[in-house]
């Protein structure tokens, strides 16, 4: 499994992505699917880098690995505040555009992208999987 570990500041954005298209590629992943990939974990990030610490710097550790020869699953870890965006109800697409409530669409937009998406809070740790079929 590799991984990459880097203050989460919005600075270190580019860093990650070129870190999860090397390993997308090397996992078999190109053109639409690697962009995709690289949407949804830009997504994730951006989160992150906007929310998790609040009142300061902190870390994001991203890892990946191919597993059972046909997933390719990306773990984003953080320290910050919990923050289980999975366990809210999807935004309503449906209404227009002016009563729409404000956030959300980031985590529907992960949901929409990959295969499959879990959370969980791991002792003082947010674990974010995301899970893409080869």
């Amino acid at each position: 499994m590799k991984s990459l570990k880097l203050a989460a500041i919005i600075e270190n954005l580019d860093q990650f992505i070129s870190f999860v298209h090397t390993c997308s590629e090397e996992c078999g992943f190109e053109g639409k699917g690697a962009m995709e990939i690289e949407l949804a974990v830009e997504e994730a990030l951006v989160n992150i880098f906007n929310y998790a610490y609040p009142d300061g710097e902190g870390k994001v550790e991203m890892q990946y690995a191919l597993k059972e020869g046909k997933k390719f699953v990306i773990e984003i870890r953080d320290k910050g505040i919990p923050f289980d965006g999975l366990s809210r109800p999807d935004p309503d697409t449906t209404a227009d555009i002016e009563n729409r409530k404000i956030g959300g669409m980031g985590i529907f937009f992960i949901k929409k992208l990959a295969d499959e998406v879990r959370y969980i809070r791991n002792g003082d740790m947010n674990v974010l999987t995301i899970v893409f079929l080869v």
